[in-house]
C-alpha cells in the first residue's frame, strides 16, 4: 500500500488510546491478545453492555500524535501492521512503519456513527481496568474505510502538507 490508497478493512481489529498505549511499553499482552499483522484503531468507543454482549454506539478515530512516545515500540514489539486514526503521526512512528512495512490510515473525524456500523461484533475485551473508551476492544468489522496517508516506503501525506503549507505561509508573510 501506498499514500493515498483507499482501504475498506474487513477482518479483526484492536482499539487502543493513551491507557493501553502506555500500557503496552512496559508490560506484555493481555493473555490470548496477538497483534501480529493486526490493526490496531486509536478510537474510544461508545459501548453499551446488554447481558453479556457489548454492542457499539459510536466509533471514531481520535487524534493520534498523542500515541507518538509508544507508537513505534508497540509496532516493533508487537507486530502491528496497521495504525488508524486522525491527524498523522510524526517522525519516530514512520520509521517504524517504514522498518516493519506497516501503514497509517486515516480515519473520518466526526464519522463515530458511520463507523459504528462498520463494527458487526464486539469480540472481546482487555484491560477494562482502564474504562470503557481506554480499554482494549477487539472488534470484527467489515467495510471499515480509511486512506493511507503514510506507508512503509517512508511517505507522509501529513508531512508533505506541513512542508508546503509551511513554504506558502513564508510566502504570504513575504508579501
Amino acid at each position: 500500500m501506498k499514500v493515498g490508497d483507499v482501504v475498506l478493512i474487513t477482518g479483526e481489529c484492536y482499539t487502543g488510546r493513551d491507557a493501553v498505549h502506555a500500557h503496552l511499553v512496559k508490560h506484555p499482552l493481555p493473555e490470548g491478545v496477538d497483534m501480529r499483522g493486526a490493526v490496531l484503531y486509536h478510537c474510544g468507543p461508545v459501548m453499551l453492555k446488554n447481558g453479556e454482549v457489548w454492542a457499539v454506539k459510536a466509533a471514531g478515530p481520535t487524534t493520534s500524535s498523542r500515541e507518538e512516545p509508544y507508537q513505534a515500540d508497540i509496532i516493533k514489539n508487537f507486530g502491528v501492521r496497521a495504525v488508524i486514526g486522525k491527524g498523522g503521526m510524526g517522525k519516530k512512528t514512520l520509521a517504524a512503519l517504514k522498518e516493519h512495512g506497516a501503514v497509517y490510515l486515516n480515519a473520518i473525524g466526526g464519522a463515530a456513527q458511520y463507523y459504528a456500523r462498520s463494527i458487526d461484533k464486539v469480540l472481546g475485551v482487555n484491560l477494562l481496568e482502564f474504562g470503557i473508551p481506554e480499554a482494549m476492544w477487539k472488534l470484527q468489522v467489515h467495510d471499515f474505510i480509511a486512506i493511507v496517508t503514510m506507508d512503509s516506503h517512508g511517505n507522509s501525506l501529513h508531512a508533505d502538507v506541513e512542508k508546503d503549507t509551511g513554504a506558502r505561509l513564508a510566502e504570504l508573510q513575504k508579501v
